[in-house]
């Protein structure tokens, strides 16, 4: 350092080769993580993938900036995993070439990145469900390229494995072998991507249930519900079925707590209906409502409905999306596949009953409506879901009904004419023109067939 100060001219001149040879390492590192991704083509996607029994591909599109942002993490895990005992292979195919469709519809991909984990020569095929930067892949795939279930032999490997925090499955054996043992092994191979699996001989090292059980067993740990649940059932299918159900929350919670976030996912990744609870989680009445809700969970699950219940200062995102209003809260909400129920202001002993209504079928849907105008008496009347039945089904009249969209072309060429016509009848007391925003499917489908607009 005191040469450079006294002679600042020869640092100048040292520098830039020292600066060029630590570009040129950190460009040649690069290049070698972006060596160590194979890329594939529909030319040779097929040998490729039959070679290796473990092989991680990526589908991706040039132009895609998540695909961009994914490149150099996805470079440095590769470059590191080339290098692990034994080597993991990843790969990469350009979604967007026209030569490369067919892969892409093999293999669904419906956005980009996609990334699939493909095992057994590609006969086996799981969805990359990991973390996204360099450390996190590398961990996630060390973790795949393992066996599917690890054997435990103490009660302290047990415990460590078996937390507060996920879903973990132990199969317990009186040997390791037989139809059960294998087809344990089948299901968690499976179910790897979503679930933690563990096998023993010996029943008295976990932590919780029957530590008598010789086996074969199975035992589901969770950190919500009854915390444990057993099966003896081990056609492949039926287990699968059984940690489906079992290993996901009778009421899914809706909050800050990171544990819950895969739940999240799956609960709205679901098709069926929606039951969700909104409130302050800092109400008084807070373990009243989950009580209540739990129950109504309990009662109407079968019913092919999903619960949750949300914190509302967490599930801002929630009411956006659902066009909720934070004022209505404590908030029940049931999205259905071609409507909405909504009860603001909720409290704990309606809750069941407010669900038996939907179940029965006598529940009014939610319908969005505007305001009812103030003024109404221009020649064209003007309908909304909340004076529809005044304005059409219970005024007595014959009504000609428009149903339109302010954005949709048609209707605006219909306008002029729909107002003609209802100039000229004005003066027919037994006649009613009128028009209504289509907000709504709810209306298309319980009292009109509207197949397109306007109509």
């Amino acid at each position: 350092m005191a040469t450079c100060s006294r002679i600042p001219f020869a640092c100048f001149l040292v520098a830039p080769p020292l600066l060029l040879l630590l570009l040129s390492s950190s460009t040649a590192r690069a290049e070698e993580a972006a060596a160590a991704v194979l890329t594939l083509d529909a030319g040779n996607f097929s040998e490729v993938v039959a070679a290796h029994q473990f092989i991680v591909v990526e589908f991706y599109a040039p132009w895609c900036g998540h695909c961009k942002q994914l490149a150099p993490e996805y470079e440095k895990a590769a470059s590191i995993l080339s290098r692990h005992d034994p080597p993991v292979v990843l790969a990469k195919v350009d979604a967007s070439d026209k030569t490369n469709k067919d892969l892409s519809g093999k293999y669904d991909v419906q956005g980009f990145p996609t990334i699939k984990i493909l095992r057994n020569q590609g006969e086996n095929v799981q969805e990359y469900n990991g973390p996204r930067d360099a450390d996190g892949i590398v961990e996630y795939l060390k973790k795949q390229v393992g066996p599917a279930s690890v054997e435990i032999k103490s009660a302290e490997y047990a415990t460590n494995l078996i937390g507060d925090e996920g879903v973990v499955i132990v199969g317990v054996f009186p040997a390791f072998g037989g139809r059960e043992f294998e087809g344990f092994m089948a299901v968690a191979e499976r179910m790897r991507n979503d679930y933690d699996f563990l096998h023993t001989l010996d029943a008295s090292i976990l932590p919780r249930g029957d530590k008598a059980v010789k086996g074969p067993a199975v035992r589901l740990f969770k950190p919500f519900d009854e915390l444990f649940v057993d099966s003896l059932d081990f056609d492949k299918d039926a287990l699968q079925k059984f940690i489906e159900i079992s290993g996901f929350p009778t009421v899914v919670t809706f909050d800050t707590n990171p544990t819950n976030h895969k739940f999240l996912l799956k609960y709205f990744d679901n098709d069926g209906t929606k039951a969700m609870l909104f409130l302050s989680f800092d109400d008084d009445r807070i373990e009243a409502f989950k009580s209540q809700f739990y129950e109504a969970a309990k009662q109407y699950g079968e019913k092919n409905i999903s619960f949750l219940i949300g914190d509302v200062t967490e599930a801002q995102g929630a009411f956006q999306y659902f066009g909720l209003k934070e004022s209505e809260v404590p908030l029940l909400f049931i999205q259905a596949s071609t409507a909405k129920y909504i009860k603001p202001t909720v409290e704990p002993d309606q809750i069941l009953p407010w669900l038996k209504e939907y179940t029965d079928g006598t529940l009014l849907p939610h319908v969005k409506s505007d305001p009812i105008p103030v003024v109404n008496d221009q020649p064209v009347k003007v309908v909304v879901a909340d004076n529809i039945n005044d304005v059409v089904f219970n005024s007595g009249k014959n009504v000609l009904l428009e149903f339109y969209a302010p954005w949709c072309g048609h209707c605006q060429k219909l306008a002029p004419t729909l107002d003609e016509v209802a100039v000229s009848l004005q003066n027919d007391g037994d006649v009613i023109i009128a028009k209504m925003v289509m907000y709504n499917r709810i209306l298309l489908e319980s009292s009109f067939f509207i197949a397109s607009l306007p109509i």
